[in-house]
């Protein structure tokens, strides 16, 4: 699998070092559960979580499925939704646009479908904001991965998720319309890219 080389690169600089014991510990159930499930033979389904399915919630997503693809996590499938749906924000969109991926727009609209991807060959990440329950998300044998606390504390139950697991994160529309808002999504999408980097390294095949 031949990810794209401005991508590996991005890669080979995250610094894991960086994350603290505390951090840690909140990303070991995420691991854990990944682990468990390749032990037994089983597909991998990481439903990333956040209200409105606009940042966070398809960073992590297309991260994840980008870093299985690295470590050569096979069967594992990354799907991202919301309490509600709006829109996957442009600012999300051109982050990962520009730390390597290929990204094209299928459909216009309010609510605009991206093809994202990874390398040349594998299938693309379809990105648009959905509510977690959406029927393009799994319905049973999923791990729900909370990716904000508003998402947290409004989804105190969340139907066929074997899981249930917080790993937030802050939300770079805070920096909306301001100089440092390209900065901030870089850095939020990092952050992601590093946590995720370090989920996946931990993983035995």
């Amino acid at each position: 699998m031949a990810i794209f080389k401005t991508i590996e690169n991005l890669i080979s600089t995250l610094n894991v070092d960086s994350l603290s014991n505390e951090r840690k510990s909140v990303l070991q159930p995420l691991i854990n559960y990944i682990q468990n499930k390749i032990d037994n033979t089983e597909t991998v389904r990481l439903n990333f979580i956040c209200t409105h399915n606009s940042r966070r919630s398809h960073l992590s997503q297309v991260w994840a499925q980008t870093m299985a693809a690295h470590f050569g996590i096979n069967n594992t499938f990354c799907y991202s939704g919301g309490t509600e749906a709006t829109a996957l924000f442009p600012m999300a969109a051109k982050t990962l646009e520009q730390s390597g991926f290929n990204i094209n727009t299928i459909a216009e609209g309010k609510n605009p479908i991206y093809s994202i991807k990874y390398d040349e060959n594998s299938h693309p990440i379809i990105g648009f904001s959905k509510t977690y329950d959406d029927i393009f998300n799994p319905k049973s044998n999923f791990a729900a991965i909370l990716t904000c606390s508003q998402a947290d504390k409004g989804c105190p139950y969340i139907s066929g998720a074997e899981q249930r697991i917080s790993i937030t994160f802050e939300d770079p529309k805070a920096f909306d319309n301001t100089p440092q808002q390209a900065e901030k999504y870089a850095e939020r999408s990092l952050q992601i890219a590093t946590e995720l980097f370090y989920v996946f390294s931990k993983i035995s095949k």
